[in-house]
């Protein structure tokens, strides 16, 4: 009977295991190989140059810039998002329809986020100008996308109000788990509510948060849709909106170095893997035992 439980399992796992190592392992391995060659993309000359591609990836301005803008949206993004969502959060417990209209921009794509972004910083007719003219505040209109001291900052407040949303939701009903005994309990000893939620709403709910943390760091390590259509030219002006991905797609794609875009490629993949094992150690915190 074991046997028969066995064969079954290695039955119905074969054909998924193969298609995920055809489809995901395969292309990983492909990458990393290809990561020390030359290959252009459009020809079967492969040669292997060894760590070259890694040792001109870190002496590579452009790289380094994109590295530098994608450092800064991974310490803005998660810590707004956070912040911000769990406010919300523990602001509408209770109230679901507040959730559904911040959940909303979930529900478009990242094209269609961008597109609509694109129109509200519009220098001339866009709806954030507009506004501040309304306001008589003349002299805040910017052309947005078009400053580089202002591109990316731009870019990164459509990043976090793209991603409020969802961590409202998940924060709002881990807080409904808390056990209302607890916070009766808390009310009654006299805590405030600002220390009812340091003190037991947020240690009971630090796992979705770690959880937030590694997700949106993954996020502000990509932004390559947003810089794409939203900001004009490659990387937007004076590259001050390059980010990684997009230094990778315009190497790969653009100047037919895929060799080169394999190695940027597979630095981005350390990276997030660093980055998920730090975020995973550093917010790491004792578990609360409820009795």
């Amino acid at each position: 009977m074991r046997h028969g439980k066995y064969r079954f399992l290695l039955g119905a796992l074969t054909l998924p295991l193969a298609l995920y190592g055809l489809l995901v392992l395969w292309p990983y391995l492909q990458a990393f190989y290809l990561a020390f060659t030359d290959w252009t993309g459009v020809t079967s000359e492969v040669n292997l140059i060894g760590i070259d591609n890694f040792t001109r990836m870190w002496s590579d301005p452009l790289f380094l810039a994109a590295l530098r803008h994608n450092g800064l949206m991974l310490l803005a993004v998660p810590l707004a998002v956070i912040v911000v969502a769990l406010g919300l959060a523990a602001g509408t417990r209770g109230t679901r329809v507040y959730r559904v209209v911040y959940f909303f921009p979930q529900l478009l794509s990242v094209a269609i986020i961008a597109v609509l972004w694109q129109f509200v910083y519009t220098p001339n007719s866009g709806l954030l100008n507009g506004l501040l003219t309304g306001l008589g505040l003349d002299s805040w209109r910017h052309s947005w996308l078009a400053e580089p001291d202002l591109a990316l900052w731009c870019v990164i407040a459509v990043l976090i109000w793209s991603a409020i949303g969802f961590y409202v939701v998940l924060f709002a009903a881990a807080m409904e788990s808390v056990p209302a005994d607890i916070m009766e309990a808390a009310a009654i000893d006299g805590a405030g509510e600002l220390t009812v939620f340091r003190r037991i709403t947020l240690p009971l709910i630090w796992d979705s948060v770690q959880v937030a943390w590694i997700y949106l760091g993954i996020l502000a390590l990509d932004g390559f849709a947003l810089v794409q259509i939203m900001t004009v030219g490659p990387g937007g002006p004076d590259n001050s909106t390059e980010v990684m991905g997009l230094t990778l797609y315009r190497t790969a794609f653009t100047y037919s170095k895929f060799g080169y875009a394999s190695a940027m490629g597979v630095a981005i993949f350390f990276l997030s893997l660093t980055l998920a094992v730090l975020m995973l150690k550093f917010t790491r915190r004792e578990k609360v035992e409820l009795a």
